[in-house]
């Protein structure tokens, strides 16, 4: 899979696990945003994993069927979310996020154990602020020294 698609909102659709076209892997991505975040509305009967999700950009439905950033975005014929005067908003704020800081702030407050291979599975794609970055770099929302420091967010050494 490719690891530079981003979504409308920053979401690394490039490494999210619904783009697998293995099915048993977008069914355990599902379980794993069950167990994490208690999302009733992700299940194998209601979202669409029967095919490989297409990414938020394509026509017809994608695996985040609740998702209220890909629908404004769209209304908008915007490219991204970052192109919007009301950047960032409440539609897109739970999507801005690392991996990391889901792991910090979600897991402990709810005593979930997750394995690596969950923690890939149902987080990982999570890795929204690099894409968000790189999109406000782009489009020249961001300061110069965001680029001259940063690669994809992470700090250059």
């Amino acid at each position: 899979m490719k690891t530079n698609k981003f979504g409308y909102c920053g979401y690394n659709c490039g490494i999210c696990p619904a783009r697998s076209k293995n099915k048993e892997t977008r069914r355990k991505m599902v379980e794993v945003w069950k167990k994490v975040f208690g999302h009733q509305m992700y299940t194998e009967e209601n979202m669409p994993i029967a095919e490989p999700c297409p990414g938020c950009k394509a026509p017809g439905p994608c695996a985040d069927t609740v998702c209220k950033a890909r629908p404004c975005a769209k209304s908008k014929g915007l490219e991204s979310c970052v192109d919007c005067d009301e950047f960032p908003c409440k539609k897109v704020a739970g999507l801005l996020a690392t991996a990391e800081g889901m792991f910090i702030f979600t897991l402990p407050k709810k005593n979930i154990q997750l394995s690596e291979e969950e923690f890939n599975l149902g987080m990982r794609q999570f890795d929204s602020m690099p894409g968000i970055l790189k999109m406000l770099i782009d489009k020249g929302k961001a300061p110069k020294w965001i680029k001259t420091n940063y690669e994809w967010g992470f700090k250059k050494k």
